[in-house]
């Protein structure tokens, strides 16, 4: 692919922000505030606009539900509009009530299943009112100890409330199935692989796909074969971009392993499923704990663009030749001379002929907006997990 090429095809691609990105979060231990922070959903959705401003791909933000509920979700819509964002996929919440020690949707209760189902129902209600696309589900369900619940019959609950709600999707609407190898559950999670998730979402249909979140994986799974399989079968729906050193770390995309990131991207690209047209959702999924959130959040764009444009420098007529001619060294070298390569420069040029400055850290940096945003939210309650 020409320089050229790249460029075009970096110009077009899209990262979803998550609003919780830029609310106060931290560990088990300790949740830790920062100056700045948002205090209402209007205010986390300014500060997303401010990194597409500064990367130009950054046009859509997700919500979270509760943590971003009002009263009009229309008016919240046409808010980001203002903004020059849009809203993106609506992420239930059925993990932070008290009824849901023991599940949610797979819940030995019924009256709690019949909660946790409303629930998701509400957020389809949400999406036709901000003209989202996307129904995000993750559940936190499962169990600590052998025998605690029939592990077949919270499977058949599972399906009972997927249906429902999948029943419920318009026509432009879809269902995107998240999966968590473990925590909070230790013995059995009811989502525990994306086998799991793409069974669910075969057996409910078109509208049901499956959402890759990199750092809900054992050490060692190769996640590339999963967007490999799933971009295969039409089931790959979104990614929850972070990077994982020990479990569910939800750090910076490309912090702790960068190969792995161009892996994935290079199975995106040889996909052809870039393009925001063929439906992939690239989202972020990520806690800032301790660092500077709008910066980080910038700098993870940045790192999915970079692992993009190495993806799409490899030598596709190389790699191709040398894998059906059995050169296995001649083929890695295609994937390494491509990863090998500082692309830096080039997307300093194409932010540059967008107008954008070549680093957009630096001009957020120098835009003087951190300290706008420290004295104007000096009051009020500082948004978290719990709003």
């Amino acid at each position: 692919m020409t320089t050229e090429a790249v460029k075009a095809a970096l110009s077009r691609q899209e990262i979803e922000l998550p609003s919780w990105a830029f609310g106060n979060s931290g560990t088990r231990f300790k949740v830790f505030s920062q100056p700045g922070v948002p205090r209402s959903p209007e205010e986390k959705i300014a500060d997303a606009a401010v990194v597409h401003k500064y990367t130009g791909v950054a046009p859509s933000v997700a919500l979270h539900i509760p943590w971003d509920k009002v009263d009009d979700y229309g008016a919240l819509a046409a808010y980001a509009k203002e903004q020059g964002v849009r809203l993106g996929a609506i992420n239930s919440n059925v993990f932070q009530d008290d009824d849901y020690k023991l599940g949610s949707v797979t819940n030995p209760d019924p009256a709690v299943r019949r909660k946790a189902t409303d629930h998701l129902l509400e957020c389809v209600d949400i999406m036709d009112a901000t003209g989202s696309r996307d129904l995000k589900l993750w559940f936190s369900d499962g169990t600590n100890y052998p025998g605690q619940d029939d592990i077949q019959d919270r499977q058949d609950r599972l399906a009972t409330a997927l249906r429902e709600v999948y029943d419920r999707l318009g026509d432009d609407q879809r269902m995107l199935l998240e999966y968590k190898l473990f925590e909070p559950a230790f013995y059995t999670t009811d989502v525990p692989d994306w086998g799991t998730s793409y069974a669910h979402c075969l057996e409910l249909g078109p509208k049901a796909t499956v959402c890759i979140d990199t750092g809900h994986h054992a050490p060692g799974t190769n996640i590339e074969f999963i967007v490999a399989f799933l971009l295969r079968t039409k089931k790959l729906g979104a990614f929850d971009f972070n990077s994982r050193f020990y479990a569910d770390d939800d750090l910076m995309v490309g912090a702790a392993d960068p190969f792995q990131l161009f892996r994935i991207m290079n199975e995106i690209v040889r996909g052809d499923a870039l393009d925001p047209d063929r439906g992939i959702a690239f989202m972020l999924d990520q806690c800032h704990n301790i660092e500077e959130k709008i910066p980080a959040i910038i700098r993870s764009v940045m790192n999915v663009q970079e692992a993009t444009a190495k993806a799409l420098l490899v030598d596709r007529d190389v790699l191709r030749a040398a894998q059906q001619s059995g050169d296995v060294l001649g083929a890695n070298a295609a994937l390494m001379d491509a990863y090998n390569t500082d692309v830096r420069p080039l997307l300093a040029e194409l932010r540059e002929s967008q107008g954008l400055d070549a680093d957009p850290v630096a001009a957020y940096k120098r835009s003087g907006y951190f300290e706008q945003i420290t004295k104007d939210r000096a009051d009020g309650q500082q948004a978290g997990w719990g709003a």
